[in-house]
């Protein structure tokens, strides 16, 4: 889903802090995958030329940077973009910038020049910017602990002085002194991240920010976000059919049942929650004060579908929560389980000591309203904030008058009605939403 790039100069320890950064990923958020990569490529005809030319120092700049645009051209078209729709997580050691500094800032060829030969190349959704001081850099390079490509590895820029033009250049680019040319400059830059002190240092800025990025759920730069969710939604609807449940537990049939709005309507599903939610007791243990927020929707949905399991398994699915922390999942199911929103369970099976949890059978229909309103769910708690006093019967009718003169809240609203399509109505007799008129009288209406 999101293609995060690390920058910087040589031997900043952009590699370490790649490898750092896979390790934070894979703990705390639930991607499909976690995937590290380089650029130029080691393994690939592009790549090995590129990196040829830069040992040597016997090509042009625009000889350079039209390998090094070859390379990250077939890089985001065969390898990196699949990974994207499968809403996988690619990490990568150096991307565009690095072109735009070496070829278009340092060897004068242009930041425009650059842009353009790779403008087919995908665009990195985060840049993390890593810093050193270019004396201490060119002692980790002069160590001979940084490559492993060959014994003859030299390349011609590792040099104090080109290295110090190289730092100016990033510092010049990634702070905003000089424009990014479109399309990168859609990017996010964070840094510098100074690489100046001990790896627990350089480890905790990089979790933040990885973690403020991730939590902060941007839109991606080169996938549909809708096709994505909907790819996860299918996805967690298929475990269930396949093995949903722990050795020894069956799946209870109001998990699968199609008629989960049982005689409510989705409005008074809200309603139902919002009287049953304790907010002082939620802001006590740093839950959300309604249950109509992201995160919460995120744990009760996924659980509404998949029945008994655990906080690993449930991760696995990756669905919605690949945007919540493992740590704050674990907090949210603590405080359903002591508000009796799930049931709670030790099991003893073999390598398996941990808790199991199952939403409670009488909010499976609202995990699956909520399931089905994700993509509104951050819509619908603006509004309640702005409409303390009124019912939530109005809440979808005002919303769609958004959509009808907002394109972004169009396509939030077109992704709900792909998800009811999936996970169906909620009642056999009643028909799936396919327009906005339809869509409010479904949040209204629990007749057939």
């Amino acid at each position: 889903m999101y293609l995060v790039t690390v920058e910087g100069g040589d031997g900043s320890g952009k590699g370490e802090a790649v490898r750092m950064l896979r390790k934070i990923a894979s703990k705390e958020f639930a991607f499909s995958g976690v995937h590290l990569t380089h650029e130029p490529r080691r393994h690939s005809r592009l790549g090995m030329l590129a990196i040829n030319a830069v040992r040597v120092g016997d090509h042009t700049p625009m000889e350079e940077a039209g390998l090094f645009a070859a390379d990250r051209v077939d890089h985001s078209k065969s390898w990196i973009e699949p990974l994207l729709n499968e809403g996988g997580l690619v990490i990568s050691d150096r991307n565009i910038h690095s072109s735009l500094v070496y070829q278009g800032v340092v060897g004068n060829l242009g930041l425009e020049t650059v842009s353009q030969m790779n403008s087919a190349a995908l665009i990195p959704d985060l840049v993390i910017w890593i810093d050193c001081d270019p004396e201490q850099a060119m002692r980790r390079i002069n160590s001979g602990t940084l490559r492993s490509i060959s014994l003859n590895k030299t390349e011609y820029f590792e040099t104090t002085e080109i290295q110090k033009k190289i730092r100016k250049g990033f510092s010049d680019l990634l702070s905003g002194e000089i424009k990014v040319p479109a399309p990168f400059d859609a990017c996010l830059i964070v840094g510098p991240i100074k690489n100046e002190g001990s790896l627990d240092e350089l480890e905790k800025a990089l979790k933040d920010e990885l973690r403020a990025f991730i939590q902060s759920r941007p839109q991606p730069l080169n996938t549909d976000p809708s096709i994505v969710d909907l790819n996860s939604l299918e996805r967690l609807m298929k475990g269930v059919e396949s093995q949903s449940t722990l050795p020894g537990l069956e799946q209870p049939d109001h998990v699968t049942s199609e008629y989960f709005l049982e005689d409510l309507s989705p409005s008074e599903w809200f309603a139902k929650a919002e009287d049953s939610w304790d907010a002082e007791s939620a802001k006590s243990q740093n839950v959300a004060s309604t249950p109509v927020n992201f995160s919460v929707a995120s744990i009760v949905g996924t659980l509404s579908l998949i029945g008994t399991t655990d906080v690993t398994r449930m991760r696995r699915r990756m669905g919605p929560v690949r945007f919540v922390t493992a740590r704050h999942s674990r907090r949210i199911l603590k405080w359903l389980d002591e508000n009796r929103w799930v049931n709670r369970q030790q099991l003893h099976v073999p390598f398996h000591d941990g808790a199991s949890f199952r939403l409670r059978a009488e909010w499976i229909g609202f995990g699956k309203v909520l399931m089905a309103l994700l993509p509104l769910i951050q819509p619908l708690n603006t509004w309640r904030r702005r409409n303390k006093e009124s019912n939530w019967n109005d809440a979808m009718s005002d919303l769609v008058q958004f959509a009808e003169k907002d394109d972004n809240f169009s396509l939030a609203v077109d992704a709900v009605i792909a998800r009811l399509k999936l996970l169906g109505s909620g009642n056999p007799n009643k028909k799936v939403p396919e327009d906005y008129s339809s869509l409010v009288s479904w949040w209204n209406s629990s007749e057939g």
